[in-house]
């Protein structure tokens, strides 16, 4: 029988390494979907995630059992999600795109993607399709506030209300209103499509 959470962040805290490695396995996958729906920013999302479980690491003495672990660790990833928009403001895309876009320019000189790639075995009108739906939902969820899709990606990860306002540091009333209010951003985003 695999342990709880709770039991293998008992044993972080008494210096088990297997313990965390098996943590990090269990949440790697959400904490990043997480922290990319509250960044939009895949490089800052991965940067986030690690600097959470980082902290999980240092801070797993200091988790008391009162909430699930799963509940304690959204709110550490959330404040550090949280903190990373406060520190890498807009100013910082500028500069990253203004780079992106002269090594896009210098890639253009090693021969086209067609000549390094083989052609697909896959429906590509299909993947075509997927990925501007995609596309689309994303640019939606772009207009939702950072709480917002927090509490989105959480609720489409099943998460329980209740552990959704602890890990947003909120009522579950508040995490109704954000869903309620994404949702209908999303609706009405989808009916002008």
């Amino acid at each position: 029988m695999e342990p709880s959470d709770e039991v293998l962040c008992r044993r972080v805290a008494g210096g088990e390494e297997a313990a965390f490695d098996l943590l990090v396995t269990r949440y790697q996958k959400r904490a990043c979907r997480l922290a990319w729906n509250v960044l939009r920013d895949a490089e800052e999302a991965r940067d986030a995630s690690q600097e959470a479980f980082v902290r999980l690491y240092r801070a797993a003495g200091q988790f008391g059992g009162r909430a699930k672990f799963s509940t304690w660790f959204y709110r550490v990833l959330v404040n550090v999600c949280l903190e990373h928009r406060r520190k890498h403001r807009w100013w910082r895309h500028i500069f990253t795109s203004a780079a992106a876009d002269a090594s896009a320019a210098s890639d253009d000189h090693e021969g086209s993607s067609v000549e390094r790639h083989p052609s697909p075995a896959v429906d590509v009108l299909g993947v075509i399709g997927r990925e501007q739906t995609l596309t689309r939902v994303q640019a939606a969820m772009d207009r939702l506030s950072p709480q917002q899709r927090a509490a989105l990606t959480l609720q489409l990860d099943d998460v329980p209300t209740a552990e959704i306002a602890e890990a947003l540091r909120c009522s579950e009333a508040t995490v109704r209103v954000h869903l309620h209010r994404a949702l209908t951003t999303l609706r009405k985003i989808a009916e002008n499509a």
